[in-house]
């Protein structure tokens, strides 16, 4: 899959571990701290896709999911020096399209800054927001 100069793949052997590590405990809003092992768990764990321009990882994205019923959108991101080219976008189109993603009943994901980009591809607050709960811990990788 590809749009102009993004090439997406989700061969977690082409990943970046090291860079997408870095990226979630120093970088991001939601997984400062998390440890190596942690984020090592969660890729092995999870549908992971990768972008990347001319062979570097610059954005990455991990569905969690049973790949039946349910699934959730974490983790998605691209490098503040590759933002603006629309890499998000065709990222997230690769994550929909993906064949093994197909019939969902439902996909969720959270965000604080993002609302714009996700509403463009049918994401919507909750029809029943009573209905959802959540254990949520948000400092848990600075213990």
């Amino acid at each position: 899959m590809s749009s102009s100069n993004l090439q997406i793949s989700t061969d977690r052997a082409e990943l970046d571990v090291p860079l997408v590590y870095r990226f979630l405990s120093e970088q991001s809003t939601w997984a400062v701290g998390i440890s190596r092992p942690i984020v090592d768990r969660a890729i092995e764990n999870s549908l992971c896709f990768g972008g990347y321009v001319d062979g570097r990882q610059v954005a990455f994205a991990r569905v969690i999911t049973d790949y039946a019923t349910f699934g959730n959108l974490v983790d998605m991101f691209v490098v503040p020096e590759h933002r603006g080219r629309g890499y998000a976008k065709e990222l997230l189109k690769a994550v929909l399209a993906h064949p093994s993603l197909q019939g969902l009943r439902r996909l969720t994901l959270a965000t604080g800054d993002a609302h714009a980009l996700y509403e463009q591809f049918g994401f919507k607050p909750p029809l029943r927001p009573e209905s959802l709960m959540e254990r949520y811990f948000p400092n848990i990788y600075l213990s």
